[in-house]
């Protein structure tokens, strides 16, 4: 076997089981599950209608590089999500199986343990673990950007130039997990100014760029660098269907940049055998060429967002997030595990720990006194569940 495997970390909801274990929710209360960010909202009919109606291609063997309509639909949506954005549909696209799994490969085509002595990852801590999986086993080390509180973006200043020189790839997660953090342009100009001086590739996770509020949009790191005047050089950006659109198992996304970066990945790909089957790439083109019903998933979680954070000012300190559909919650008295112990054998509600999204490092682990709250259920269950948290607090 590979010895790298024995360096994996247990996943955040493996040590959640394990941290539960003995401790039973109260008998006859239903389980209220909002530890897990898996989308609850139905899937639009314009998706499945278009995944049955292709069905009998099934037959046929996908290409990994996709079909020229599915790079075309998903070019229009970047032009039409981010102020005129213009990507070669041919060359600075790829369909992927989902972000998840792209990320996770995208770090193997990066990373040279041959010809780089252990190269390093920088990930922001908290993090999405599949980020340090994917370092882990190209032969890379890790090593994280804290994300304090109040921003709760990455601390770029606490790497030292040792370490920046040895760096091959920058992580960014915006809007953040857990978080809900978003970059904007003058940090993402600090981001640049780095890469510039140090020649690393950024990689920037943006599954969670449809939710958010008020009109807000997140900016992305490919429409960040056209409105600074940069090019696409060592830039990616990974993006889904799964939040925006209510199709986790999908597994669609598409990853968009550096027009060589995505010829060597398309590459790895190809004898990776990631090629997208041609009714789920049918499905996909349906989903990004159609707008409504985003806005209609957006305003959803809208709605639970200005019901649920009035209810929990009422014991919490807690704010919206900038996007996303987390609570990225303060708890009391700083014990994130205890806190999340309580709400399941008193209400049989599940959150997920923050000391289990982060990694100690010397200013401590940046998840502990804090529990993620994802609001992926339906808008009664979660003002339900956050006026039972309110009532075990006041």
């Amino acid at each position: 076997m590979n010895s790298l495997l024995s360096q994996l970390k247990p996943y955040p909801f493996a040590r959640l089981r394990e941290a539960m274990q003995g401790l039973e929710a109260p008998e006859g209360l239903p389980t209220v599950p909002l530890h897990i960010g898996e989308p609850k909202h139905a899937t639009p009919k314009v998706i499945t209608d278009a995944l049955t109606a292709s069905l009998s291609e099934l037959e046929k063997y996908p290409l990994t590089a996709g079909l020229p309509e599915l790079h075309q639909a998903c070019a229009d949506w970047l032009a039409r999500r981010y102020d005129g954005l213009k990507v070669d549909p041919a060359t600075e696209i790829l369909p992927v199986l989902g972000s998840r799994e792209a990320l996770f490969s995208f770090i193997q085509t990066v990373l040279d343990p041959v010809a780089d002595s252990k190269p390093v990852v920088i990930s922001p801590n908290p993090f999405y673990q599949i980020y340090e999986g994917g370092t882990i086993l190209a032969g890379g080390e890790i090593h994280f950007a804290n994300c304090p509180a109040p921003s709760f973006n990455p601390d770029w200043p606490s790497i030292s130039d040792s370490l920046w020189q040895r760096t091959k790839m920058v992580l960014v997660c915006s809007p953040n997990n857990p978080s809900g953090s978003v970059l904007q342009l003058e940090e993402w100009q600090e981001l640049f100014a780095l890469q510039d001086k140090y020649g690393f590739v950024i990689a920037s996770d943006e599954c969670y760029s449809e939710i958010y509020f008020d009109g807000k949009k997140p900016i992305g790191g490919l429409q960040a660098a056209a409105q600074l005047g940069r090019s696409f050089d060592k830039l990616m950006m990974f993006t889904s269907l799964s939040k925006r659109s209510n199709v986790p198992g999908l597994r669609s996304g598409f990853v968009a940049g550096d027009a060589a970066l995505l010829k060597d990945f398309l590459l790895y790909r190809t004898y990776h055998g990631s090629a997208m089957s041609i009714p789920v790439q049918r499905a996909s083109i349906a989903a990004w060429n159609d707008e409504s019903h985003v806005i209609d998933n957006r305003r959803l979680y809208q709605e639970k967002f200005d019901k649920v954070i009035p209810i929990l000012r009422e014991v919490f300190e807690v704010d919206f997030p900038d996007a996303s559909f987390y609570i990225w919650l303060k708890v009391p008295d700083g014990d994130d595990l205890a806190f999340a112990k309580r709400l399941w054998t008193e209400a049989a509600i599940q959150v997920l720990p923050g000391r289990f999204l982060a990694r100690d490092t010397e200013q401590g682990n940046l998840g502990e006194g804090y529990v993620r709250i994802a609001l992926v259920a339906g808008v009664e269950t979660c003002v339900k569940a956050a006026e039972t948290i309110v009532s075990l607090y006041r």
